[in-house]
């Protein structure tokens, strides 16, 4: 089996925290080609910026798609594998108390309420004026995010044990990322850290909501569920000819005639040889077989 094979199968048969990290990882490989071909060949390729979303409202309704886009680029192997940490540490706890439909909506859902937050204090914010028309936004910061506080929310006393810090709360991890994206949006990458917000808004309104016994993503998690089946590879008809009801009887004598008829030639074999046969015995011999 080939690395490519292996990797299907490992996709295949993963769960969606698995499926998320392939698609993330399997985007990025493939921008980063379609960079380095634009290097190689001296040609400016910005097919990136078309997947990223925009901060200016007008951008925005010529790409609408890049409101789900976004959230699957990375600018750069370390962003990619931070994102890829977080989603991985916060899903694998999701997935504890969770299933992986949730995980994903969650994934989605919150990527797009960080995405929109960003827009909203772009669009709002005097600060961002200069930036508005050239701000564009990339990553799954949001997403994880928003699943991680979701954890957080439903199990905040879970623990895990940090390198260099020991046992702590997910709770206290939760807080420490929301305030050091908040008094970060100064300090540059403004959008990011909005957009962070967004998703941990969505993650804790989530969250909440599910320990109250309601799924305020049941809805989406429905129109995923009849977008895989539309998508789904329709399986090939197999074409099975049965013989009509009255023909049975009429079939079946024939069959045992038939039979007689061989076991009365192979009795002449045994006793006789084939050469005894005759023509016709021969080539209804060879027929049969054939059958």
């Amino acid at each position: 089996m080939s690395i490519l094979d292996e990797i299907k199968e490992s996709f295949k048969k993963g769960d969606m925290l698995t499926r998320l990290i392939y698609i993330n990882v399997g985007v990025f490989i493939l921008f980063s080609i379609i960079l380095l071909l634009g290097f190689l060949f001296q040609t400016r390729i910005e097919l990136i910026r078309w997947f990223m979303v925009p901060a200016a409202i007008g951008q925005l309704a010529a790409q609408p798609w890049s409101l789900f886009t976004y959230m699957f680029l990375h600018s750069g192997f370390w962003h990619l594998f931070f994102n890829m940490f977080v989603l991985y540490f916060g899903g694998q706890i999701f997935l504890q108390y969770l299933n992986g439909r949730k995980l994903l909506s969650t994934y989605l859902l919150g990527g797009i309420a960080g995405a929109l937050l960003y827009i909203l204090a772009f669009n709002v914010f005097p600060i961002f004026t200069n930036q508005l028309q050239v701000s564009k936004a990339l990553g799954a910061s949001a997403s994880v995010i928003a699943i991680l506080i979701s954890a957080s929310t439903l199990v905040p006393k879970y623990t895990v044990r940090l390198f260099l810090i020991g046992p702590v709360q997910l709770k206290y991890i939760a807080v420490f990322i929301l305030v050091a994206d908040i008094f970060n949006i100064p300090n540059g990458n403004a959008g990011g850290h909005i957009a962070h917000l967004g998703g941990a808004a969505f993650g804790f309104i989530y969250a909440t909501q599910m320990k109250e016994g309601r799924n305020i993503s049941k809805w989406f998690e429905d129109f995923l569920d009849k977008a895989f089946t539309w998508l789904k590879p329709k399986p090939k008809l197999k074409v099975e000819y049965k013989r009509p009801a009255r023909d049975d009887h009429q079939y079946n004598t024939e069959k045992a005639a038939n039979q007689a008829k061989i076991d009365a030639i192979l009795d002449k074999i045994s006793q006789s040889g084939y050469s005894s046969l005759t023509t016709d015995e021969k080539d209804f011999l060879f027929k049969m077989g054939k059958n």
